[in-house]
């Protein structure tokens, strides 16, 4: 493989949406937002990264949905 090759791959496939200071942004061809931290060249992952993209409005954050507790569905299957 020529030296060059994976970073022709990624500019086809990702392209450039913000540099920061600390990290760049990029978008897929999906849509979907992925987080480089330019001093270490990491991707960052998890709440690292939902925080920046919310930061910068790339993505809008939703309240998860309650979880129905054992108590609640135990009288509904004695019914039955």
């Amino acid at each position: 493989m020529p030296s060059g090759f994976k970073k022709e791959i990624s500019k086809e496939v990702m392209k450039s949406i913000k540099k920061l200071d600390a990290v760049e942004i990029f978008q897929k061809r999906s849509g979907r937002y992925a987080v480089k931290n330019k001093k270490s060249g990491k991707w960052l992952q998890g709440e690292e990264k939902v925080k920046i993209l919310s930061e910068h409005k790339l993505i809008k954050l939703t309240a998860p949905k309650p979880k129905e507790t054992p108590a609640q569905t135990a009288p509904e299957a004695a019914k039955a």
